[in-house]
């Protein structure tokens, strides 16, 4: 007699995990949409709102530190009070804050509502990952986490093209308030196909919440404000703040034995560590490329806003497109093979077009990079979420999905200051007068599209010689991939499963044993397990299918009343079971 259940406490796979993945997908298709539809709306905020340029950037930067400086605290937060509840906090945050944004009359009130709204993303996007990680089984999450990127290149598709007819049609406030019945359908979606995952109530490490609360802050907003305070010493000073508040935190959590805010043994796995790492150069590198080639765009090509974004659709289209392609191969092979190749084919994207950006280039050849861009994208960000998380075990999902996602963060603030250091000094070498010719009387920044005739040549050389920075930096992801290992369900997969008796279940799903003690009375005698059963167990070891022992309280089970077997079932793997 055997009762088999769909799920355990300590892996929490459901037999249909999809609906709840769906949504989250809509807060978080609502984060990733807001990530890109402002940058369209800065120029007519800053005309119907009346500020100047240093101003309008606050109302981007203030939303990146509040979104970066949450993230390492939500993913432990998810644990500790569960990633569902966390989740809906986030996204009922963000909503609230989206219709404050559209309701501003001025830059405070804006700017202030968009920390607000920074907030709620941090809080939301972790338990995304996490959620992911927990319900869906190893062989699985590939698949699940390739429609998570599609999901994100979707968004960045539509953010930029729908902020453009939204502010064109209806006003800038509108790319704010589309977002309120959007969380409202989100919050109701998620309420009720979300499962509420096991929480546990440890101690919380307020202390570390601290440290790294005010590391993250010091060094994003160095970065941030860096260029437009032109590197001054305090600049340098509030970064090294930063940097010694983080290293703090390292040791902090070093030596806090009950319960760190990120146990450090996340690091023991080198897959994971890498995959820091990799996350962090290609948001390095995504995030940089897009001011010089926005600039090239509008001030060489003479491209409107609206028809910048449109050149930057190939590569959403061919991301989006591959995705859940690329997710399935994940899950076949070495991470060294896709995300080689990835990291490989994005140095060369990126080589690419900077050898086309020259004032006479036609469009169409711009495209052909942006479409190698695409199939670098779906080759490197999903898969490096998969290699992340792969071997890491259920209770440290929310911690991870943090650290995950505050290392991208972090990579995409620290590509943008970089690549604006970097591409001021290239204009001031390549174009007469240096950084004064974009600039107005009084110093009033122009626009970019005043450029005169003489100076786009050396302009578009400046932009291009930009895009060294992120394609040499694409390079060093193809030296991490190089020290990758396969994942250790590898094998599992390409064993021969044990042949089934008609009664199992043939789905990829995994069946566990519920231990409890029978109904009625029986023979006290063990049962042991048939031989093809045994045999079986044996094959497949400690990652194989079920290996299924029963045992009496000899064995270590608790002893029952008389006439009553103790049996159970040990389960190590996530592969499908014949019993």
């Amino acid at each position: 007699m055997t009762t088999a259940i769909r799920r355990a406490a300590g892996s929490s796979y459901f037999r249909n995990p999809w609906p709840a993945l769906w949504a989250m997908m809509v807060g978080f298709f609502m984060i990733m949409l807001d990530s890109t539809v402002v940058a369209i709306a800065n120029p007519t905020i800053m005309a119907q709102l009346r500020i100047g340029y240093a101003t309008v950037v606050w109302v981007t930067s203030a939303y990146l530190l509040a979104y970066a400086v949450p993230m390492l605290v939500a993913g432990r937060l998810g644990d500790r009070f569960g990633p569902k509840n966390l989740y809906l906090i986030g996204l009922g945050v963000f909503t609230v804050a989206s219709l404050g944004c559209g309701l501003s009359s001025g830059a405070g009130m804006l700017i202030a509502a968009r920390v607000v709204q920074g907030v709620g993303a941090g809080l939301l996007t972790p338990q995304t990952l996490s959620t992911i990680t927990r319900i869906f089984p190893a062989h699985r999450r590939g698949v699940a986490l390739g429609a998570w990127g599609t999901v994100a290149s979707v968004a960045s598709l539509v953010g930029p093209l729908a902020g453009g007819a939204l502010v064109d049609s209806m006003g800038w406030e509108w790319i704010f308030f589309v977002n309120v019945p959007v969380g409202v359908i989100g919050l109701i979606l998620a309420a009720y196909l979300i499962p509420a995952l096991p929480h546990h109530p440890h101690r919380f490490d307020w202390f570390g919440v601290g440290l790294s609360g005010a590391g993250m802050f010091l060094i994003v907003f160095g970065l941030q404000q860096g260029q437009s305070a032109n590197w001054q010493p305090w600049i340098w000073a509030v970064i090294v703040g930063g940097i010694g508040f983080m290293s703090l935190f390292v040791y902090w959590q070093a030596r806090n034995a009950r319960e760190p805010l990120i146990p450090l043994e996340v690091f023991n796995d080198r897959n994971f560590s890498l995959s820091n790492l990799g996350i962090a150069i290609i948001a390095f590198a995504g995030t940089g490329m897009m001011l010089p080639v926005t600039f090239y765009a509008q001030a060489v090509c003479g491209l409107s806003p609206t028809h910048t974004a449109v050149l930057f659709a190939p590569t959403a289209i061919v991301g989006g497109v591959l995705a859940p392609f690329v997710g399935m191969i994940i899950d076949r092979s070495h991470p060294l093979c896709v995300l080689g190749f990835g990291f490989s084919v994005l140095a060369i994207a990126m080589t690419w077009l900077l050898c086309e950006m020259a004032p006479g280039t036609p469009i169409w050849r711009l495209v052909l990079p942006f479409i190698a861009l695409g199939v670098a994208g779906a080759f490197v960000w999903s898969p490096l979420t998969v290699t992340a998380t792969r071997n890491l075990r259920p209770h440290l999902a929310g911690a991870s999905s943090g650290v995950f996602n505050a290392v991208r963060q972090l990579g995409a603030v620290l590509g943008s200051a970089s690549m604006a250091a970097f591409m001021t000094s290239r204009i001031a070498a390549e174009m007469p007068g240096g950084v004064d010719a974009l600039t107005g009387p009084a110093g009033q920044d122009a626009t970019v599209l005043q450029l005169p005739e003489f100076v786009r040549e050396p302009f578009a050389a400046a932009m291009s010689q930009s895009m060294l920075l992120p394609a040499f930096v694409a390079l060093f992801g193809i030296v991490a991939a190089l020290f990758l290992v396969d994942f250790t369900g590898a094998a599992v997969a390409k064993e021969p499963l044990p042949e089934s008796d008609g009664d199992a279940d043939d789905d990829d799903y995994v069946e566990y044993i519920l231990r409890r003690e029978p109904e009625e009375d029986c023979d006290t005698q063990p049962l042991r397990a048939s031989r093809p059963a045994a045999a079986a167990a044996s094959r497949s070891g400690a990652g194989g299918p079920l290996a299924v022992s029963w045992s009496t309280s000899a064995q270590g089970m608790p002893p029952g009343p008389p006439g009553r077997r103790a049996w159970q079932a040990d389960t190590e793997s996530t592969a499908p079971s014949a019993l």
